[in-house]
């Protein structure tokens, strides 16, 4: 029992910092993905979606936009691997847009899984 409760101890931390590291390499992959897909509405409608219009933009047509060509997302725009929606401004501070996830706490900054993810 004393073996396999310090093999437990050693193993557990190590086996819950891989799934936070998983988690954060999933961000980074949606990131690129929802990247990929404005960069798509962007050479159809010559601008990317406003804030306002976000990213509900890449699923559905907004209102006033005769060049929209989409869909440009197969499915629903994800969440972060968190259950956050992802957010996103237009135009940017950081460049064309800013697109980001608050991390795993859900609040601006933070340190390793706590921190913000983004396209900048």
């Amino acid at each position: 029992m004393v073996i396999i409760g310090l093999l437990a101890g050693y193993v557990g931390p190590r086996l819950f910092a891989q799934i936070g590291r998983s988690e954060v390499k999933v961000t980074r992959a949606q990131i690129d993905g929802l990247a990929k897909a404005l960069d798509q509405y962007r050479l159809d409608t010559g601008h990317f979606p406003t804030s306002e219009q976000g990213l509900a933009a890449l699923r559905s047509a907004p209102a006033e936009e005769p060049k929209w060509a989409g869909p440009y997302l197969t499915k629903a725009v994800p969440k972060d691997p968190w259950g956050n929606d992802y957010l996103y401004r237009s135009p940017g501070e950081h460049g064309d847009y800013d697109l980001w996830s608050l991390g795993k706490d859900g609040r601006a900054g933070g340190e390793g899984e706590n921190a913000d993810i983004t396209n900048w």
